[in-house]
Order: C-alpha cells, then sequence, then structure tokens
C-alpha cells in the first residue's frame, strides 16, 4: 500500500498531459492548475494517511511515547527560552531551561531553578508541559490509538464481508437460485468466510465513550479546582497576601497549582514550595483529592463515573466497559474488584503514614512551631503524607524530618510503583486460570 501511495504521489495527471497542446484560453489553464492542486492534494492526504497508518501498526508504542516526550521538552525548551524571565532576575542557562522543561513534562517536579525567576508567561509554559505529560491526558491519546486501529480493522473486515456478498448475488444470477437457496448456501457453504463486526463495532464504541469520559473527568476536575482555589485564595487575607508579596496573579497561581497537583508533578510557583501556605488548611484540603483523583484512585474514580453514566443513560457501552474492561487494553479502567482492593490500600497506606507520621513529628519542630493550632497540625500532617507517596509537594523542610519518617516515605515510594502493579498480575494470572478452567470444562 505503500508503494501505491508512492505511485499516486509521482504520477503525472492526466489533465496536463492531455491538455498541453491547447493553452489558448486562461480559463482552461487556471481550470487545470486548481484541478493539478487538488490531485496533488489527495496525493498528499493519501501518503500522510498510508504513513500514520504505519505508524500505528508497526512502531512499538515505548518509541512513540518516547518521541512524544523527547519533542514537546525541546518545545518547551525553545518557547522558555523565547520568553523573558521575571524583571529583576537572573535568566537561567540553557541547560536548567531544558531539564526544567523535561522535568515538567515528565512530571517528575525535579528542579535546578528557583520557581519564581520564571515569569507568568513562562508558568503558563510549565502548566501546558505538566498538562500534556500527565498520566491522564497521556492515556487518552493511547485511547485515540486504539480506536484507530479497531476503526481500520472494523473497515477491512466491513471490506471482506461486501466482497462475499458480491459474490454471493454473482452465485445467484448464474445459478438462478431464489434468496433462501442464496441463505442456504450463504450458512453452509461459506458461513466461515463471513466476519462477525458486532463485538467489534460495540468495542469501537465503548472506546469512543471512554475517551470522551476520561477527557470530560481531566477537564472538569481541573476547572472545579482552579475554581476553587481561586475563590478560596481570593476570599482568604493570608492566602492573597502569600500572592501579593511573591507578584503571582491568582489566575496564574490557581491553575497552576491545580494542573500540577493532578498530574502528581509537584511544582508550585513559590521558592519555599507549600511551606508558605502550611497554615492555609482550607487550601490544603482542596488539594488532597487532586493529588489522589490523578493518581492512584484516578481507576476507581474513572470506574465509579462509567457506572454513574451507565445507569443514566442505560447505554450498552458503558455496561461492556464494567464488564469487559480487559478487553479494552485501557490499563487504569481495573476490574472492580481490583478497584475495591486499590481503594482500600490507598486509604490504609495513608492511614498508616498519617498515625506514625503524627505519633513522630507532632511535638518535634515540624509541625509544633508554635504557630499552628491543632487543626491545622492534623491538616499539615494528613497533606505531606498524601504527597510523599505522589506528587512531592511538602509544608515541612524535609531535612528536619526524622530519619524513621524518611524511611517510611521511601517504603510507601517503592510500594506505589512496585506492589500494586504486582496485584494487578497476580489477579490477572488467577482470572486468566479461570477462564481457561471454564474453557477446558465447555
Amino acid at each position: 500500500m505503500k508503494i501505491t501511495s508512492f505511485a499516486c504521489f509521482l504520477k503525472k495527471p492526466h489533465h496536463l498531459s492531455s491538455g498541453s497542446g491547447s493553452s489558448s484560453s486562461s480559463g482552461g489553464g487556471s481550470g487545470g492548475s486548481t484541478i493539478s492542486l487538488a490531485s496533488l492534494g489527495t496525493s498528499m492526504c493519501g501518503l500522510v494517511s498510508h504513513s500514520f497508518h504505519s505508524l500505528v501498526y508497526t512502531i512499538n508504542p515505548f518509541w512513540i511515547q518516547l518521541c512524544y516526550f523527547i519533542s514537546f521538552s525541546f518545545l518547551g525548551l525553545l518557547i522558555l527560552s523565547l520568553l523573558e524571565t521575571r524583571p529583576g532576575s537572573i535568566r537561567p542557562k540553557a541547560l536548567d531551561m531544558y531539564f526544567m522543561s523535561v522535568s515538567a513534562t515528565t512530571v517528575s517536579s525535579m528542579s535546578t531553578v528557583e520557581m519564581e525567576v520564571f515569569s507568568d508567561a513562562q508558568l503558563a509554559v510549565f502548566t501546558i508541559l505538566m498538562f500534556l505529560g500527565g498520566e491522564v491526558f497521556v492515556s487518552i491519546l493511547g485511547l485515540q490509538f486504539s480506536k484507530y486501529k479497531i476503526k481500520r480493522s472494523l473497515l477491512h473486515n466491513n471490506e471482506i464481508n461486501n466482497d462475499h456478498s458480491k459474490n454471493i448475488e454473482v452465485y445467484v444470477k448464474e445459478n438462478n437460485v431464489q434468496e433462501p437457496s442464496c441463505l442456504s448456501y450463504n450458512r453452509n457453504n461459506d458461513a466461515s468466510s463471513l466476519i462477525d463486526t458486532s463485538n467489534d463495532h460495540l468495542k469501537y464504541n465503548s472506546i469512543r465513550y471512554l475517551g470522551y469520559i476520561t477527557l470530560g473527568y481531566l477537564l472538569v476536575v481541573i476547572v472545579l479546582g482552579s475554581t476553587l482555589v481561586a475563590i478560596y485564595t481570593s476570599l482568604v487575607p493570608s492566602a492573597s497576601e502569600v500572592l501579593h508579596n511573591k507578584g503571582l496573579r491568582l489566575r496564574t497561581f490557581s491553575v497552576f497549582a491545580i494542573v500540577s497537583t493532578f498530574t502528581n508533578c509537584g511544582f508550585i510557583p513559590t521558592n519555599e514550595n507549600m511551606i508558605v501556605f502550611r497554615k492555609n488548611s482550607g487550601l490544603l484540603l482542596l488539594l488532597v483529592p487532586q493529588i489522589l483523583l490523578g493518581n492512584t484512585l484516578y481507576p476507581t474514580c474513572l470506574r465509579l463515573v462509567i457506572w454513574m453514566f451507565g445507569r443514566l443513560t442505560r447505554r450498552v457501552e458503558f455496561n461492556y466497559m464494567l464488564k469487559h474492561s480487559e478487553e479494552l487494553g485501557y490499563a487504569h479502567l481495573l476490574p472492580r474488584i481490583h478497584s475495591f482492593f486499590l481503594l482500600f490500600t490507598v486509604l490504609g497506606f495513608i492511614f498508616l503514614q498519617f498515625i506514625l507520621f503524627c505519633f513522630m513529628e507532632w511535638s518535634s519542630e515540624v509541625l509544633d512551631d508554635g504557630l499552628m493550632n491543632p487543626f491545622q497540625k492534623i491538616v499539615a500532617a494528613l497533606f505531606q503524607v498524601v504527597n510523599s507517596r505522589h506528587a512531592g509537594e511538602s509544608i515541612v523542610d524535609l531535612s528536619t524530618i526524622s530519619s524513621a519518617i524518611l524511611v517510611l516515605f521511601v517504603v510507601m515510594m517503592l510500594a506505589s510503583l512496585f506492589l500494586f502493579s504486582h496485584i494487578y498480575i497476580l489477579f490477572s494470572k488467577i482470572q486468566l486460570e479461570k477462564k481457561n478452567i471454564y474453557i477446558y470444562r465447555t
């Protein structure tokens, strides 16, 4: 198919060869050029389509994602270099700019430059990079690739069925048989040549609706969270005073903080991260759900949203998503039992860390600085332990935390990386063995 595309692209249009002898009228020349441009555009579209088809089907998704992150990292570097930094600050080196761009795109939250160096325009670039590199958005792109593959498979199967139907019609005309005989002929002799595409259609529609749900989930959580943070910051004098002293705009801070928290990047447009907001318990409580909704509790919340849409709309696609989540190939849509285990595990780890952190640090200088009341201490401890396994934002100086708590944080970070994947693989093997036993018995 590639050779055909290049041949079509290089083929000389017929109207150019036939009309080369007559060029007396200017109208004919303009019409010929219009047809030539249309033919060239059609050839280019075909070439791009086949190239994209080859890209999706032949290249490993790892290389696609690698090129995706590298491309946006270099694009971020270019835009950040063109924009001016905040007045009065020293402009970072190109290597530091690139490191910050990569860190934002890969949501790793490592920094070599103080955040207050960057202007509002540069902070907006970081916000876009974090959004594009977030796990939820990248998974949505993966859904689009899966949808495209299924669509191509459906078109191919429909072409096979159409060709087979034409062969049956020819058989009917040549042998002068009636329609029932044709159906009998089709059912008894060539039933295996027809491809049932009903399940593929249902799977394609399910992935299409799943893409809408995940995108809506992403936008609703970010927009709602940014709005709530903006309202809180504008109404609480201590929070708005921090933004005023730092020279940060309310809208810039709200969107940046929510996108960074939801994508679990951990960037905050202040040099002290969230330490300057440690007494703003309302702001911390607004950010805690964002951390979980964009990370470990995303599969559980996504399944809950799909269940709610299924109850409201009664569409078969939502029921298919819930019962055949593994067939859709979307890693974040877990089976029901896995979602429950994930929920209980996350909450259990948070509770364990919270108890140990409060027991070890309640009377230390980390929390007991004489400026925080018991409620503020509880909220600050909850915010810190949730961030230890996810976003990386901090309301304390980590160098002042006891060694035992640091070891606990390290263990929990390792648990978040390996434990859930092993649990998922274990239960997948158990379900696969059950299916194999059922198929063997039947």
